[in-house]
């Protein structure tokens, strides 16, 4: 009866271990900023993506009128992210990190738009 108890306690206690690794708290932050023009002017409604660093779990959100975007509660680690409008893109801002409880901010840029090349013909 002894070892009964025993592998019964043994069982509750892994048993609460389990529920509370189940419960636990992923530790989370923020990662915020503005999308800027080639002349440093705000760009609203600019796509914002971020993915892991590892290129998994793509995310996208658009910027407001101010040129800001925020990815909230985001799993701490490392992050890249670039943006997007009218065709232009910036560069790639990569191994950006989101630290627990803290917000993490940044300024991305687009390049000018191509110029248009005019072929002259005699």
């Amino acid at each position: 009866m002894k070892h009964v108890r025993q592998a019964l306690f043994v069982l509750v206690l892994g048993g609460l271990g389990v529920a509370a690794g189940a419960n636990a708290k992923v530790a989370t932050g923020t990662l915020a900023g503005t999308v800027l023009d080639a002349q440093g002017r705000p760009v609203a409604e600019a796509v914002v993506t971020i993915q892991t660093s590892d290129g998994r779990r793509p995310h996208a959100t658009r910027t407001d009128s101010k040129g800001r975007f925020e990815f909230k509660r985001f799993e701490a680690g490392q992050y890249d992210l670039h943006a997007q409008s009218n065709g232009n893109f910036s560069e790639w801002a990569k191994r950006i990190a989101v630290r627990s409880n803290k917000t993490t901010s940044i300024t991305l840029r687009l390049p000018p738009p191509p110029s248009e090349t005019i072929t002259v013909r005699p």
